[in-house]
């Protein structure tokens, strides 16, 4: 099993790509509403500044620079998601919603060493399987380096 260590610098900026767990849906486009709330929410609570940020039908990217003391990007990562899946589960509940594009089922893993299992559903932790259980980072390291992934999230 890896073992994931996320640098943790206080004030850091850093550039992040986050995935749904079934690629080639629309979900974050038809939802974004409940995207950009549960953004709002999280901010409000753990605040940290958005110099950017691309939202995709199935992925998106974001550069963010977080407060001096504070380098703890993951809980807000876990916050967002959880509040955007809560909120897709309570609308999922309501009649007349058709969540289409809220995959019902992971795929089965390919290849690989996990092959024949379906990842990152843990039905004890009541994951619904909407994202994929981790995201990618990139510490900022300078200027030319800030500029790249602006303009990649602008462009």
């Amino acid at each position: 099993m890896s073992v994931y260590l996320r640098p943790r610098v206080s004030g850091a900026t850093v550039f992040f790509t986050v995935n749904l767990a079934v690629r080639g849906g629309s979900l974050l486009v038809d939802e974004i509403a409940r995207l950009r709330d549960a953004v709002q929410v999280t901010r409000a609570e753990r605040s940290f500044e958005i110099d950017a940020w691309v939202v995709l039908p199935d992925h998106l990217h974001a550069v963010w620079t977080l407060p001096e003391g504070d380098g703890d990007y993951s809980t807000r990562w876990g916050a967002i998601k959880a509040r955007f899946t809560m909120s897709l589960n309570r609308a999922t509940r309501r009649p007349g919603f058709s969540p289409a594009h809220v995959p019902q089922e992971l795929p089965i893993v390919a290849s690989g060493r996990y092959a024949g299992l379906k990842p990152g559903l843990r039905v004890e932790k009541r994951e619904a399987a909407v994202w994929q259980r981790r995201f990618w980072e990139h510490h900022i390291r300078d200027q030319a380096d800030y500029d790249a992934h602006i303009r990649y999230c602008w462009g």
